[in-house]
């Protein structure tokens, strides 16, 4: 197994990177996450994950160990390659992922392209102890997740109100005071549809 790889970054994309490691150059498959993180010198060390299949061997980068021990528990889960993991990776920052498989948030796993119910619910059926364990949700939290604000959606979704009205009536108030809790949440929107 290569851990990690240090070296001269001789060309780098947005999904690919080469580094020169005493003459042999490592191409190396990277998230967008990883690119946002590459620095701007010509020294890299990356977290390296090697797959081997049949008909090929893989390297896998990472700029922070986390993302890579995330991948990792990705390509656990049956139905997810590391492309599919890759994309995951990309598409949404790895505190994003780890926040929606603790707290089951399917749809936004399903937000991700080619992924559908089924897989997003494996991911989060899976992972969810694990991620739990791993990691205190609380330091994860993301701005911008706010689990108070889909619940009070629901519950006027539920309720008869329309979504986008709603929506738009819960945005507002979680916008005026973000630590609402869902009770304070719902009266205030009822007021204001």
């Amino acid at each position: 197994m290569i851990a990690h790889l240090q070296g001269r970054l001789v060309e780098k994309t947005p999904t690919e990177v080469v580094i020169d490691c005493n003459g042999v150059g490592y191409q190396v498959n990277i998230s967008l996450h990883t690119y946002s993180l590459l620095p701007d010198s010509e020294s890299l060390r990356l977290y390296t994950y090697l797959q081997i299949k049949e008909d090929a061997h893989t390297l896998f980068g990472f700029m922070e160990k986390a993302e890579r021990e995330l991948f990792k528990l990705l390509i656990s889960v049956s139905g997810v390659g590391a492309g599919t993991a890759r994309t995951m990776l990309s598409s949404l920052e790895p505190k994003q992922v780890i926040q929606a498989i603790g707290s089951g948030d399917v749809a936004t796993i399903q937000s991700i392209k080619g992924i559908g119910t089924k897989t997003a619910q494996r991911v989060i059926l899976d992972l969810k102890d694990k991620v739990l364990k791993l990691y205190d949700l609380e330091e994860v939290s993301v701005s911008g997740y706010n689990t108070n604000k889909d619940e009070a959606l629901s519950a006027l979704e539920v309720l008869g109100f329309n979504k986008k009205m709603a929506e738009k009536a819960v945005e507002k108030i979680v916008k005026e005071n973000p630590q609402s809790t869902v009770e304070t949440i719902i009266k205030q929107a009822l007021k204001h549809l």
